[in-house]
């Protein structure tokens, strides 16, 4: 049987052959992230047949600029190619990778292994066209360098000195600058790059619902309440506050305390049950004050080195304006009601999901844009969006790509605790950072191995992790039943293991461990469905901690990126050990965690010493970064104790020795 394969026959000359570009995510279809300042690494497989050598080019250039930036390429062995360029704003990006088959190193490679004075001469000759050939592209003083050197060749005499002559290397130089690339094969695919700006890659959250934030119990919190909280939020570290739904609530099916089905007179009902006669998702709640006291408020943040983070939540109360402006933009059902949100056995009586398949789509999408787009205009940046797994891809997408045309220095988070693959496609749709299972990661093994996949695996170019050890939805087993040094315990991991994290607030910072249910991971009471007072300054709570490990944060660039993170042993199951460095290895924190929140445990760490940067029989400080005490080891083994009721944890600055003119030692 024979098959007709169609070739393409644009220039069949065209030799060089590009393959297994990296970073490439799905080949092209999606955008890699990097963080402005980043160098942008891209590798290739460039080769072609026979012996000639092959010349690459690593092509780059911003979204809108016409021509590109061309980059040499390096070869790394085995026809692997690397080069490089700076990610020098935010915004997006495009790359490629283009080869040849060069002919003058082609050349060049063959003449040196010439040894016959015949053999040099005939090469010689071959050698004098190309670079004629070459003078031709090149202009100036360079132009006529290379003919001088075309025509030395024709007439030099003497082999040795024709084979010196031929394999001069400033000339050389020269000649390379004006290769022959008109055969020269670009990969089809130009591979597109987000660059973000660094609150992307390394940021630190707190949760407030700022109708909890009045000092005066049953009074409606205000944003001027929230204004007062920003120096004691700032005192703890933090640099984004986050506010679930600021706007009306709806009356309609108004959920109760413990999202009891009906409402009493007087409650405050779900934040995320959005909309009412007042208004939509760009109107406020009135109790919480004006639009200038909300651009206030923003303003005041960032005098505090704050940004105020706002909750996205595309779904509507059922007196939301929309329902009545654009019913086709909801699922009605045969009885003439509305199809509320549920996902058996949960039901949301108090909240409309969109339809996304309506005949009126598009001015769904362009009004949920506008959304966003209205908010960015009044000074917000980073958007938490609630649960995007449940409207379509194609959607974010579309208004992620186009908002940040207009805002490129948005961030977007993805509030998506799902399956695995929906919340990989979501970032790779251009969410900035994404939820994770951390909640639910507790044991050793359970946490190297997914945080060894988010750090290492193929999802480490577009997806950034944020982990939240709690959220006004989860509490968790480990923290029910763990007390104050399980809190302390998923703190530490979550600001160490992650350069993204946050925090539910006062909820974490009290040490609110109550759930409504046995068995289940809903806070009784939960600030959800009513406003609570918190005693903020109770003597139990997390504060001070929170400072030190968000100072450690600051103060320390191996914790404000995930790439270098590694896993150490320990010869005992509830001892976990990593670290993380800077690219230089000047920095090096070493995490030490007792995961039973329980009981005394002790080990032997055994750390890559070569890995680190550490001469193996050079002794090297341990400072804790939280209690201030100082350790010295020496060598890869050393012994380390945890108590859970004093400190379940350390987080280390391993500092080398380092000795001065005159003798005297000090830690660096």
């Amino acid at each position: 049987m024979m098959v007709n394969a169609k070739l393409d026959m644009d220039d069949g000359r065209r030799r060089a052959v590009i393959e297994r570009i990296t970073p490439s995510i799905d080949d092209g279809r999606f955008a890699a992230k990097r963080i402005v300042g980043d160098a942008v690494v891209v590798e290739a497989d460039c080769f072609t047949d026979g012996h000639d050598a092959i010349a690459c080019l690593l092509l780059w250039r911003r979204e809108g600029e016409a021509a590109w930036h061309e980059t040499p390429m390096a070869p790394l062995g085995n026809d692997r190619w690397r080069g490089s360029f700076a990610a020098q704003s935010v915004g997006r990006y495009h790359y490629t990778v283009i080869a040849w088959v060069d002919h003058f190193l082609s050349w060049r490679h063959d003449f040196a292994r010439r040894i016959e004075g015949e053999d040099l001469r005939v090469g010689a000759l071959v050698g004098a066209g190309l670079i004629e050939n070459a003078a031709q592209r090149a202009k100036g003083g360079e132009r006529t360098r290379l003919k001088g050197w075309a025509a030395d060749l024709r007439a030099v005499p003497d082999a040795q000195a024709l084979r010196t002559l031929g394999l001069d290397e400033e000339l050389a130089a020269i000649a390379t600058r004006y290769p022959d690339r008109r055969f020269a094969a670009t990969y089809p695919v130009e591979h597109p790059l987000v660059v973000d700006r660094e609150r992307a890659r390394f940021s630190s959250w707190y949760e407030l619902f700022p109708r909890s934030a009045s000092p005066e119990p049953g009074r409606h919190g205000t944003f001027r309440d929230c204004e007062a909280r920003l120096p004691a939020i700032a005192k703890m570290g933090f640099d984004v506050l986050y506010f679930p739904p600021i706007h009306p609530i709806g009356r309609v099916s108004r959920k109760g305390a413990n999202n009891a089905l009906v409402a009493e007179a007087g409650d405050a009902g779900s934040p995320w049950a959005i909309g009412s006669a007042e208004g939509g998702h760009t109107a406020l709640h009135a109790e919480l004050g004006t639009l200038e006291d909300f651009r206030r408020l923003v303003a005041s943040a960032h005098t505090h080195g704050m940004e105020i983070a706002l909750d996205i939540a595309f779904q509507c109360a059922p007196d939301h304006p929309y329902v009545t402006a654009h019913p086709k933009w909801f699922k009605w059902r045969p009885d003439g009601t509305v199809q509320y949100a549920e996902n058996p056995p949960k039901k949301y009586q108090d909240i409309f999901p969109f339809e996304f398949e309506s005949e009126e789509w598009r001015g769904l999408w362009q009004e949920l844009a506008d959304v966003i787009r209205f908010w960015a205009g009044e000074g917000v940046r980073i958007f938490r969006i609630d649960n995007p797994h449940t409207k379509p891809f194609r959607f974010w997408e579309w208004a992620i790509t186009e908002l940040k045309r207009e805002y490129p220095d948005a961030i977007f988070l993805a509030e998506a605790f799902t399956r695995p693959k929906v919340m990989h496609r979501l970032a790779k749709l251009g969410f900035s950072q994404s939820y994770t299972y951390f909640a639910w990661r507790n044991t050793k093994d359970e946490l190297v191995e997914y945080f060894t996949e988010l750090t290492q695996g193929a999802g480490r170019e577009y997806l950034r992790p944020n982990l939240w050890p709690n959220t006004p939805d989860i509490l968790t087993e480990y923290l029910q039943f763990g007390g104050r040094p399980a809190f302390i315990v998923r703190l530490v991991l979550a600001a160490t293991l992650g350069a993204n994290y946050g925090i539910y607030g006062p909820a974490y910072e009290l040490l609110e461990a109550t759930p409504r249910d046995p068995g289940g991971e809903k806070y009784l009471n939960s600030e959800k469905y009513e406003i609570r007072d918190w005693e903020r300054e109770a003597p139990q709570g997390l504060s001070e901690l929170i400072a030190r490990v968000n100072q450690a944060r600051r103060d320390n660039p191996a914790l404000q990126s995930d790439a270098s993170l590694r896993f150490f042993p320990v010869d005992n199951g509830s001892l976990l050990c990593c670290a993380k460095s800077d690219a230089e290895l000047e920095n090096l924190v070493v995490t030490v965690v007792n995961l039973d929140p329980h009981h005394v445990q002790s080990g032997w760490v055994e750390l890559d010493l070569a890995a680190l940067g550490i001469h193996a029989t050079a002794p090297y400080q341990m400072h804790d970064l939280l209690s201030g005490a100082r350790f010295l080891w020496s060598g890869p083994r050393n012994f380390v104790q945890l108590d859970p009721q004093r400190a379940p944890a350390h987080v280390f600055a391993l500092r080398r020795k380092v000795r001065t003119e005159r003798n005297f030692d000090y830690f660096l």
